[in-house]
């Protein structure tokens, strides 16, 4: 038991910083090392670890992110990012057309493949306008993350909580989707509060990078095939009783046989990382759970009037716990302990508002904010941890707020 308790703890403080102190090794990196040491040592048997890891979440999860990759590779998400940021407007509106399309393709496509997309061309074109770019990068971000709460499919760890709890795409979305939309002028006016009067570069300056915006080339008949596969997946979500694993996965195997796209350059925009981090973490958490340790200490925070089968509850503690560990492995984490024989769809939009809207408080909160920073440095274009923040913080605790009172008003 101390064994897996320290593995267990080593594991989740790499979640924490991004790695394991000391050390070479990223988040995927320390997962799998965990679930390894879990196994070797003992803390669970390999056919356990086997039957823990969740394959229905993993396979839905990889199905839709080969529809979304197929969206990069028939230059979708290049033509869309040009289109809105040439747009013959001001800066304010141009934000606002930025947060409306970030948030609207976030929520039906997977989010992170979303950010990483689009990051750089608008990185370019916002600097070949003499734009700051800053401002318009956050607004994005923020906007993928809240706004990919609203869907059962915008983003993995409601993909987790979905099929976990057996939650309806059509009762998600009415009890998420209404916050996720209100959750976009929240976005879109505190940025604009934030950086009002710091649009341009300063007169003179020179942009850090070469503003000149690549060639954008869009792929007609490939992104309409893309489009016709989507609206089968989300029409076959809705009306179907097939299980949504099989779904996606048909869906990956259609748009992978192709004669135009190599399926290597499909596969290639697939966050095969990400796959294996929430599958090893799987077995992580379930060599914890064997030891009796996380059901002692929940009936502990019961007895002290914290039940997280209360939506309110479970929406603080998610929140609270994807800005320690990121907001996948929260869900993973929290999911396996929660009810799903009370009101189940309250408690999947609890969990996904929580993760989603408090993943813009910090740059490490999510995927996201990490994809954007790091792109935009690539551009040259330096977001401090503060800068984030600045903007970051008050546009968290506006949305958690608006969605705390949603939340309250669903569960009472």
């Amino acid at each position: 038991m101390a064994l897996t308790l320290i593995i267990f703890v080593l594991v989740y403080v790499a979640m924490g910083f991004g790695k394991l102190p000391g050390f070479r090794v990223d988040r995927t990196g320390a997962a799998i090392i965990g679930m390894l040491a879990v196994i070797v040592t003992g803390g669970i048997s390999p056919k356990a670890a086997w039957d823990s890891i969740d394959y229905a979440s993993a396979g839905m999860l990889f199905g839709l992110m080969v529809v979304s990759a197929a969206f990069v590779v028939s230059g979708f998400y290049a033509w869309t990012a040009a289109r809105v940021a040439l747009l013959p407007v001001s800066p304010p509106v141009l934000l606002a057309a930025l947060v409306g399309v970030g948030g609207a393709l976030s929520a039906l496509l997977t989010n992170d493949v979303v950010v990483v997309a689009m990051t750089p061309l608008l990185v370019q074109l916002t600097l070949a306008r003499g734009l700051n770019p800053v401002p318009f990068l956050l607004a994005f971000c923020f906007a993928a993350n809240t706004g990919s709460a609203g869907t059962l499919i915008g983003s993995p760890q409601n993909m987790i909580a979905a099929q976990q709890l057996g939650l309806s795409f059509t009762g998600f979305l009415a009890l998420a989707g209404l916050p996720a939309l209100a959750s976009l002028p929240l976005v879109w006016g505190i940025v604009t509060l934030v950086y009002r009067g710091r649009w341009t570069l300063p007169a003179g300056a020179a942009p850090p990078r070469d503003p000149a915006a690549p060639p954008v080339r869009l792929d007609r008949a490939e992104t309409a095939k893309a489009g016709v596969v989507t609206v089968l997946v989300v029409a076959a979500f809705i009306v179907s009783d097939w299980p949504r694993e099989l779904i996606a996965l048909g869906a990956a195997g259609v748009l992978l046989i192709n004669r135009q796209i190599a399926s290597r350059d499909l596969l290639a925009h697939v966050d095969g990382d990400l796959l294996v981090l929430i599958m090893s973490l799987f077995v992580v958490n379930a060599a914890m759970a064997a030891t009796g340790l996380p059901q002692e200490l929940l009936g502990g925070l019961r007895a002290l009037g914290l039940n997280l089968d209360a939506p309110l509850a479970l929406y603080v503690a998610g929140g609270v716990l994807s800005n320690i560990v990121g907001n996948n492995p929260a869900v993973i984490l929290l999911v396996p302990f929660l009810d799903p024989a009370g009101d189940a769809e309250a408690l999947g939009a609890a969990l996904a508002l929580g993760t989603g809207f408090s993943s813009n408080l910090i740059v490490f909160g999510s995927l996201a904010g990490i994809i954007v920073v790091e792109q935009a440095a690539a551009c040259g274009v330096k977001i401090s941890f503060g800068e984030f923040a600045r903007a970051g913080v008050p546009v968290t605790l506006a949305c958690m707020a608006m969605a705390a009172g949603w939340i309250a008003l669903i569960a009472a």
